[in-house]
């Protein structure tokens, strides 16, 4: 497991030019530019909608282009040693107004953020429930921004973040369940659904 984290968390991340572009950025605003959040939600919302403009903005581009976005804001956090809780908001409403501004698919993106950074908290020590609520919060503000239905949008990203905290384990899923729930209505039934059943070998 150890040498598996290494890897996962190592310093040679294989990012795309998009994903370099949002590393250095966010580096540099952790350290100490002021207006942290918007520059960092401005430098995504950027990244995202030139990359999909040169790739497409199809859901198999989007899927990727998210992707690797938030690998590289991880990255980027991790250099710096800190930040990741603060930025993810941040940079899941970027993601999702980037997508949005180049005409991708804003659900694709959604789910795929909220996913990534889960999975990206865990490969580094971060609290996974914190950046999932953090995520989701990132959509449910781009979506009122862009004028689409933050709920429905949440509950994507919601469904996201507990699909990355099930492959962690099942504590991971009950402390994204209580971070999640009354976010917005019928995500008890989304949690509900994702929720595995405990094994009943397990205490």
């Amino acid at each position: 497991m150890a040498d598996e984290h290494a890897e996962n968390s190592g310093a040679a991340v294989d990012l795309g030019s998009a994903g370099t572009r949002v590393k250095k950025g966010i580096v540099t605003s952790l350290k100490g530019i002021n207006e942290i959040e918007s520059e960092i939600a401005s430098l995504v919302r950027n990244a995202v909608s030139d990359a999909l403009k040169v790739t497409g903005a199809e859901a198999k581009e989007t899927l990727v282009v998210t992707s690797d976005i938030m690998k590289g804001a991880i990255a980027a956090t991790e250099e710096v040693g800190t930040g990741l809780t603060f930025s993810t908001k941040n940079i899941a409403k970027g993601i999702i107004m980037g997508v949005n501004d180049a005409g991708g698919d804003i659900i694709t993106a959604a789910s795929q953020l909220a996913h990534g950074a889960v999975k990206g908290a865990s490969d580094i020590g971060s609290d996974t429930a914190i950046v999932g609520r953090r995520a989701v919060d990132g959509v449910i503000e781009a979506a009122k921004e862009i004028g689409v239905n933050a709920e429905e949008l949440a509950k994507i990203s919601i469904g996201g973040a507990v699909s990355a905290a099930s492959a962690i384990s099942n504590t991971a899923v009950t402390a994204m369940k209580e971070m999640l729930v009354g976010i917005v209505g019928g995500v008890k039934e989304v949690l509900g659904a994702a929720l595995p059943e405990t094994p009943k070998d397990e205490r």
